[in-house]
């Protein structure tokens, strides 16, 4: 194997440490534990997975947390309802919508409505829009491209002046993880299902971020050699030596990429822990915003 694994596990348990010694800290002095908020509305099956393990996190690290399981037929009127009272709680420091929120609902309008200030996912326009602004710093970043750009600075990937290809241009990762990159003086070009000769344009890669969401589409082939690869997909494969009878991959063909790139991340244990650590980080940071 050429390429160097990034360690997803070992840099999320990390910052997770940190956030945890920070967290034993502030109680000692005195202060609320941060805690998070979490919404989940309807039963998706994922969803709650995803909040179990916040919810976990938060515990595991000594913060707080309060859960909020609601009915998939809620109204948008009751819905934005609990948002305004959870903006105005002074016992929580971050508020999570787990999305995707069932089709009859405003996900736009739910978004807007969250406190930038306790926007610990840093999914609110405004968080956004000062993230695409030379000269403007969001309170929050979104926490999977967040992580994404961590694992590069972790692993003495240089990004200043770099060329980047991000694959996949949705509002929670590919977006964001660009204008994180152009934030920090990369040369960025982002891909999506209209680009031109795909596989040529990664090739002009030094750091290649892919989510698009689709089973090892990226091949061993598209890949320059000693790119740093970071693989932010997490897709079902079927695998009959499995129990499950499936194994996760991501939108890169590890087994070939890895031969190729100068540092790759696994799929599972790169990026996927980083998200829940940099959300505990985002938690922690909006305690302490709110304190001051």
């Amino acid at each position: 194997m050429t390429a160097q694994l990034i360690d997803g596990k070992l840099i999320a348990q990390q910052v997770r440490a940190g956030v945890a010694e920070a967290v034993a800290r502030r109680v000692l002095e005195g202060f609320a534990k941060p805690t998070l908020a979490t919404v989940l509305v309807g039963d998706r099956v994922d969803s709650a997975t995803y909040v179990n393990a916040k919810q976990k996190a938060c515990a595991e690290l000594g913060m707080g947390s309060v859960s909020y399981h609601l009915p998939a037929e809620i109204s948008q009127e009751e819905l934005e309802k609990l948002i305004k009272s959870l903006n105005r709680s002074k016992k929580v420091h971050g508020i999570l919508v787990q999305l995707p929120l069932p089709s009859h609902l405003n996900e736009e309008r739910v978004l807007q409505l969250i406190s930038i200030e306790k926007d610990v996912d840093g999914f609110s326009p405004i968080n956004i829009g000062r993230l695409a602004q030379k000269g403007r710093e969001p309170l929050f970043v979104p926490c999977t491209p967040f992580g994404s750009i961590y694992l590069l600075e972790q692993a003495g990937v240089k990004i200043e002046g770099a060329n980047a290809v991000v694959l996949g241009r949705s509002n929670i990762v590919g977006m964001p993880a660009a204008l994180l990159l152009i934030g920090k003086n990369a040369t960025v070009t982002v891909c999506h299902s209209r680009t031109k000769d795909l596989p040529g344009v990664v090739r002009q890669a030094d750091i290649l971020i892919a989510a698009i969401g689709k089973t090892e589409m990226v091949r061993g082939d598209w890949i320059k050699p000693g790119a740093a690869v970071i693989d932010v997909g997490i897709n079902s494969k079927p695998d009959a030596s499995k129990k499950s009878g499936y194994r996760l991959v991501g939108d890169v063909n590890f087994d070939e990429a890895k031969e190729v790139a100068g540092f790759i991340t696994p799929v599972p244990g790169g990026v996927g822990p980083m998200t829940i650590a940099m959300l505990m980080k985002n938690t922690l940071r909006a305690a302490e915003l709110q304190q001051k």
